[in-house]
């Protein structure tokens, strides 16, 4: 390319001052003009010097965009973007662009109409041609377009329908981006248009790009808009969306669970219960198990994201019960309670129900509550006042009473008869183990915007939470026993055995079982001992020698690990990483990549349309930040973009990946890691390019086990060998020095 090949040979001069930019501006027609921007200089200053070169009059109808795939045009907030060597192009202004392509959707011509509005979603990207179209009342248009234009062309839709779709589907995607940057209110909305795209989800469900953009309008309506959320609500029926998800497009099922997961998060607290009840009739659990979960395909990580906030949700829904203290005197909830007395203890106790004083009876009760392992064993309600678990705990034991009878008994029976005070009290192990589980699962607590962490597990049963506890309180129960804790002192046995158990529990997540019995059978290898087993290795990889020979050795060979860690985190920075671009509706994120140069210089980044698949290379990325210019890395909270965040609660997790780089005066590279290793990587190398220590947990786990392992590859001679605290004495000196020591 000549233009390139002029950039080249031009920079091959000593560097351009600060403010100048050597860049190359297209113009159709004629050969590119290479041309130094000053950056001081007024943006019309510059387009009018462009204009008067091409002989082009009316400066001030003209403007520059950059000629990448983006067209983006440049604007005085944008131009500090601008890098050397960019080729930008001379096109008409925002406001000129906005006004034509206004008149030309309204065209009559069916094939000129199709056309601008092709041209529409694409332009429709840009921020400042946005604002232009939007205010021409371009949003108003388009969606008087979807209400009447599509029944103007009612008649010509069988003969016509590839056109029919296609302008649709132009024109709900340049509504979507328009919308996308938060210019116009989604308040201002009427029920006619909400009933047609709400119908689009039906009439066009063949229709993938209208189908997508129909759900993704009526997701953003839902999660921006309380009274768009109930219109919306009383137009779409789980029903309708149902069969969507029976498909085989997972984008579509994608679009189709986000729209449940807005309907659900948004909906009042009263009614959330009764959406769920709805979602179980209509064995949404169960389809999507079918059809996406097992479905012979891998799981993307939007879908990942979407199940992940369906799962919060769901058990969202328990926070009601937890948060609710029992009432001692509502003779309903202590009828649960007499309940779990009957199942566990029916035989014997039975016959002694038919007579006898009041007072035996009141013995009896408080003999067989103290079975039960309640604290209080005149009046066990008084143990669930507490919250968390409140009332959810006396639901977890009442569940597990009626549908693991014999569990139960054989647990409450075995643990009643035991008379060596090695027990395990029944009714305050549910309690704390229930209060355990909503923590691991963390009910009560926003789904976040970045996590992923679904279990198919919970999918697999409509009574997962309560199965989920079934399980965990048989395990409870068995590492009690095998760690041999006493209920004398139940507070610290309570803690020791829940350490094991939450151990256990969390090791068996992280293999993410496909049901519950395979969570059940993972747990069955993890007993107590086995545990142990775990913890003695993992110590033993990381032991630390605290002997003074051993203390030097790692002190002498630090730095060495420090530079290979080093070395390690400047070429992950080589290879580069796709990073997410978060906006309001975050399926609808732009892609952008960056990456550092092989001889550690320069960052190249830029905008993808979509994840790569491997690596991105560097002359596909449009811009470039040279090292050099590097001033701070800053994270969290110190990050630009998270100045307004920061205080959401469902923003908290974001908030840990975030990290900026700081350059020039005031300009700035946003970032949001995927996930929490690829921010440590990227912050440790940031620094480690500023010659600054890399601090993160990663570089401290690496460090360790680093050392670790070459200490023990080191000290492998000495196996058996006692290290002594202090180096041994120095021997005395020799009588005489007449001898001679041959090196040869």
């Amino acid at each position: 390319c000549p233009v390139v090949l002029a950039l080249k040979n031009s920079s091959i001069a000593m560097p351009p001052p600060a403010d100048i930019v050597k860049v190359a501006i297209e113009w159709p027609g004629a050969f590119p003009k290479l041309m130094e921007i000053d950056q001081k200089k007024p943006l019309s200053s510059i387009i009018k010097e462009v204009c008067d070169g091409w002989s082009l009059a009316n400066h001030d109808q003209f403007a520059l965009q950059h000629a990448d795939s983006s067209n983006f045009y440049i604007t005085e907030k944008n131009r500090n973007e601008i890098k050397n060597g960019a080729i930008l192009r001379l096109t008409t202004s925002p406001a000129q662009n906005a006004q034509q392509l206004h008149e030309r959707i309204q065209s009559s011509s069916m094939d000129a109409k199709l056309e601008a509005l092709k041209d529409l979603a694409n332009y429709s990207r840009d921020v400042t041609f946005a604002q232009e179209f939007i205010n021409l009342d371009g949003i108003s248009l388009l969606t008087q377009m979807v209400e009447s234009g599509t029944e103007r062309y009612q008649k010509l839709q069988k003969i016509m329908k590839p056109c029919f779709g296609d302008m649709l589907s132009f024109t709900l995607t340049a509504f979507v981006e328009l919308m996308d940057h938060g210019i116009v209110s989604w308040d201002t909305f009427s029920v006619a248009f909400i009933k047609k795209i709400a119908s689009y989800v039906n009439k066009f469900a063949s229709d993938i790009s209208i189908l997508q953009r129909s759900l993704a309008i009526l997701e953003s309506m839902v999660l921006n808009s309380h009274d768009l959320y109930q219109k919306v609500a009383q137009e779409i029926t789980i029903g309708q969306l149902i069969p969507h998800l029976q498909g085989t497009d997972q984008e579509i099922q994608t679009y189709t669970i986000a729209v449940i997961n807005a309907l659900f998060l948004k909906a009042p607290d009263d009614k959330r219960q009764e959406m769920a009840n709805i979602l179980a009739q209509k064995q949404l659990r169960s389809i999507i198990l079918t059809h996406v979960i097992r479905a012979q395909r891998a799981i993307n990580n939007e879908m990942a994201h979407q199940l992940y906030v369906l799962q919060v949700l769901t058990f969202n829904l328990l926070e009601d019960r937890m948060m609710t203290k029992m009432d001692p005197q509502d003779q309903a909830q202590r009828d649960i309670i007499f309940e779990l007395r009957r199942i566990a203890f029916d035989a014997e106790s039975e016959p002694n129900n038919s007579s006898g004083s009041i007072e035996k009876r009141k013995s009896m009760y408080t003999r067989d509550y103290k079975k039960l392992g309640f604290i209080n064993h005149v009046n066990p309600a008084m143990d669930f006042t507490q919250t968390p678990p409140g009332m959810l705990a006396l639901d977890n034991m009442l569940y597990f009473a009626k549908h693991h009878q014999d569990a139960y008994i054989r647990i409450v029976l075995e643990n009643s008869s035991r008379e060596d005070k090695h027990e395990c009290p029944f009714g305050r192990s549910s309690i704390e183990l229930t209060k355990m589980l909503c923590e691991i699962l963390k009910v009560g607590e926003l789904p976040s915007e970045t996590c992923n962490d679904f279990h198919p597990m919970f999918f697999t049963h409509d009574r997962s939470f309560e199965e989920f506890f079934c399980i965990c309180i048989q395990l409870l129960n068995k590492t009690w026993k095998e760690m041999r804790a006493t209920s004398e002192d139940f507070n610290k046995a309570r803690k020791r055995v829940m350490q094991v158990v939450k151990e256990q529990i969390m090791r068996a997540l992280t293999t993410k079982p496909s049901s519950l019995d395979q969570f059940k059978s993972k747990l069955q290898n993890l007993s107590y001992t086995e545990i142990l087993k775990i913890r003695q290795s993992e110590r033993m990889n990381q032991e630390d020698f605290q002997s003074r020979p051993i203390l030097e050795l790692k002190e002498k060979i630090q730095p060495e690990i420090l530079e290979l860690i080093k070395q390690q985190r400047l070429n992950r920075l080589v290879e580069g990483t796709c990073f997410r671009k978060l906006n309001s509706r975050r399926r609808q994120d732009k892609f952008w990549y960056c990456r550092l140069s092989p001889n550690h210089k320069v960052l190249h980044y830029g905008d993808l349309e979509e994840s790569p698949q491997g690596e991105v290379p560097h002359d596909s990325l449009q811009d470039k930040l040279p090292v050099a210019d590097i001033k701070a890395v800053v994270t969290g909270k110190d990050c630009p973009h998270m100045k307004e965040k920061g205080a959401l609660k469902q923003n908290k997790e974001v908030l840990e990946l975030a990290f900026s780089i700081l350059y020039d005066s005031s300009g700035q590279l946003n970032f949001i890691a995927p996930d929490k290793h690829e921010y440590c990587v990227w912050t440790d190398g940031l620094n480690a390019l500023l010659g600054k220590d890399m601090l993160s947990d990663l570089t401290r786990n690496d460090l360790d086990t680093l050392l670790s392992m070459e200490i023990k590859l080191r000290l492998l001679d000495l196996e058996n060998i006692q290290i002594p605290d202090a180096p041994p004495p120095i021997p005395k000196e020799p009588s005489n020095y007449d001898f001679v020591y041959d090196c040869n």
